[in-house]
């Protein structure tokens, strides 16, 4: 019986790991997706509007918006990369969590 006890903790850890994998990529997602949007919004903006960039809790209007455009694609890719393995992790996790559901059913 102590297998089956190892097996289910097993299979419980693995569970909840994957399941915090799942919220960090949605996470991970949304930042994507308004960084992307932020992209456009500038690239839609009048050049002769200003833009504004938040630091802290100040908005300071930026001066050079290809500067500006430059940290945002840095970021975005900083964080599709961060997508990428967390995509990776899940699909181990699930590969993992399958053999585990697999080899508790047949004790």
């Amino acid at each position: 019986m102590q297998g089956g006890q190892d097996a289910g903790e097993a299979l419980k850890l693995v569970a909840q790991e994957l399941q915090a994998v799942m919220s960090q990529i949605q996470t991970v997602n949304s930042q994507i997706s308004e960084l992307s949007m932020t992209l456009e919004a500038l690239s839609s903006q009048d050049p002769e509007r200003p833009v504004y960039r938040a630091v802290g809790s100040l908005l300071l209007e930026v001066s050079d918006r290809d500067s500006l455009k430059s940290d945002i694609e840095t970021s975005r890719n900083s964080f599709q990369t961060h997508m990428d393995r967390l995509s990776e992790r899940e699909s181990e996790l699930r590969e993992n969590y399958e053999e585990l559901v697999k080899s508790f059913e047949s004790q």
